[in-house]
């Protein structure tokens, strides 16, 4: 019987497989959340390179909580301003194995807000 592991590195799969068949180039924007942070990098997989990054980890950040939708909006347009500094204006979204809902849903829409097209 598959474990809740086994269900989320499937679902995580598909999601990847879907993100990649439909990227045509872009980057990717990549999206990881834990219980008390949460972390985006834009990704060039042609040439393996992180060209951008943000989380809530960071040192203008540590004053808010990590595992909230604020922590999540802040995150969303540091990356995206980060991103568009780089000349990257088109990306995918990789969700990974996260429901497309509450910290994930404001991280997106903060980067759409931060200029990133997806």
């Amino acid at each position: 019987m598959p474990t809740v592991k086994d269900r989320a590195q499937r679902r995580k799969g598909s999601v990847r497989r879907a993100v990649k068949a439909a990227a045509n180039g872009r980057k990717r924007l990549s999206v990881h959340r834990s219980g008390k942070h949460i972390y985006a990098q834009v990704i060039d997989d042609v040439k393996g390179l992180t060209l951008a990054s943000a989380s809530s980890l960071e040192k203008d950040m540590r004053a808010k909580s990590g595992a909230n939708v604020d922590a999540a909006k802040a995150v969303g347009s540091l990356v995206a301003k980060r991103a568009v500094e780089k000349g990257v204006k088109d990306v995918v979204f990789d969700r990974g194995s996260y429901r497309y809902h509450g910290r994930i849903k404001a991280l997106g829409d903060a980067a759409r807000e931060g200029g990133l097209n997806f």
